[in-house]
């Protein structure tokens, strides 16, 4: 069957958040919370190249050897210092590439660190880098975009204080794959190389009437996606399966009672073993038909009963400022209802050409919270620990583009503000391309893989 190569829309957008920091002034010794060696790849230590305390000297990494050009001091301000001076990047640029080096402490934000609890360290959106990558003796740190690869993640002095654990009830970061068509990657090479640990695996549709098949088509189990999902849990991860999508024979429609829907996903549930089910309701037979809309949670409630370990989210399209009529309906009666959905999950994508897709983001996300703590009586804390973001990289079917810069700003606004779940369309596509919308490809210039990178990150 043909699928298009979009996904579900609506129009979905992301807003952008830069984090406030608090800078020290300048000249003052902030409490130290540890002191001692940084190690990153290949167990080198970071380490001033010569022991010079002249400012621009190049950090590096270089063999263990305890010496003072190795011994840092992590500040509660967020500075972390040695020989006298603080770690700065050089001219405060966030450009790919930028010296990473040691300089007078004087409170910019060049000089304020963030370590995550996916292990990089984080200054000006950017990670610390070891370039290469290589961990020969002398190999000169950087930032870089945001990987979360190995020679991005990096051991502070033990006293550290440790970033914050991840919301309750946080899922991995998990782009969709697709079996149907665009070339579809090994899963498991994809994993090695990026530290992805899980894939949202699309698209769950009706064989004929209510029985669920893979893209309407394939079996639950003996085939391709079964093989793949086989692959990835034997690598250590785990899976979501997504239901419905933008075009197709969908269940909603075809299974006639509430109890028949639930029976469907529950063959799935039983097949698969995903630790997430996700219903992507979309279009003009699931998201704006409400007696399909109302089929779906009422059918939900029953999923969630009888998969109480489960996570279930709903996917469904945005405006640029959050939910529209028909996702604004879906809220107000899944609280109405009372089903027990664990995420709402926005498509913050396809506005009509909209140009900055972190803002744009954003926005739309908040505009979900919004419209959460008015159904539900949330805080803006629990409205956070509710959402997720489903983007596209590169070209979305509008014209759009979302970098692998975008993405990593997008990740992070998300892990900032304590969303639980992260994803894109699609994996099929995370490769280099020029020339717009591809099945294969993204659009942009990357390299193989760097969009599930950035969303291993989450």
């Amino acid at each position: 069957m043909n699928m298009p190569l979009q996904r579900p829309r609506l129009a979905r957008v992301l807003a952008a958040g830069a984090v406030a920091l608090a800078l020290v002034a300048t000249g003052v010794t902030p409490a130290s919370a540890a002191t001692g060696q940084i190690t990153g790849y290949g167990g080198k230590c970071v380490d001033v190249a010569a022991a010079n305390s002249a400012n621009g000297t190049q950090v590096q990494l270089y063999t263990c050897n305890g010496t003072a050009a190795q011994s840092w001091t992590t500040g509660t301000d967020g500075t972390i210092r040695a020989l006298g001076k603080c770690l700065d990047v050089n001219a405060a640029s966030s450009a790919n590439g930028t010296k990473v080096q040691i300089w007078d402490c004087n409170g910019t934000a060049a000089q304020i660190w963030t370590p995550q609890s996916d292990g990089t360290l984080r200054a000006l959106g950017k990670c610390l880098d070891a370039t290469g990558p290589s961990s020969a003796d002398g190999t000169p740190l950087q930032i870089w975009d945001c990987f979360a690869s190995a020679n991005q993640r990096w051991t502070l002095p033990t006293g550290t204080n440790p970033p914050p654990p991840p919301p309750p009830g946080k899922m991995p970061g998990a782009p969709y794959l697709y079996m149907g068509w665009g070339s579809p990657p090994n899963a498991a090479t994809v994993m090695s190389q990026t530290g992805v640990r899980s894939f949202t695996m699309a698209f769950i549709l009706s064989g004929g009437g209510c029985v669920p098949r893979w893209d309407g088509s394939r079996p639950l189990t003996g085939g391709v996606d079964q093989s793949t999902i086989n692959s990835i849990k034997a690598a250590g991860g785990s899976v979501q399966v997504s239901f419905g999508g933008w075009s197709g024979n969908k269940l909603g429609p075809n299974c006639s009672t509430p109890a028949a829907y639930a029976g469907a996903v529950q063959q799935v549930i039983n097949a698969v073993g995903p630790a997430v089910v996700d219903f992507d309701i979309e279009n003009t037979d699931e998201f704006s038909n409400y007696t399909v809309q109302d089929r779906i949670l009422n059918g939900l409630k029953i999923v969630k009963q009888n998969n109480p370990n489960v996570k279930i989210a709903v996917t469904f399209g945005t405006g640029l400022n959050g939910p529209t009529g028909d996702g604004i309906r879906l809220i107000n009666q899944a609280r109405a209802l009372n089903v027990p959905i664990d995420n709402y999950t926005i498509m913050p994508f396809n506005f009509g050409g909209h140009g900055n897709m972190y803002q744009a983001t954003v926005n739309a996300s908040e505009g979900l919270k919004n419209a959460l703590k008015s159904a539900w009586g949330w805080t803006d804390a629990q409205a956070y620990a509710h959402m997720g973001i489903s983007g596209m990289n590169g070209s979305s079917d509008q014209g759009e583009i979302t970098t692998t810069g975008i993405w990593t700003q997008i990740r992070d606004w998300a892990n900032s503000h304590g969303l639980t779940r992260f994803a894109y369309w699609s994996v099929n596509r995370d490769r280099p391309c020029s020339g717009g919308l591809n099945d294969t490809c993204s659009g942009t210039p990357q390299a193989n893989w760097d969009f599930t990178r950035i969303t291993a990150g989450f």
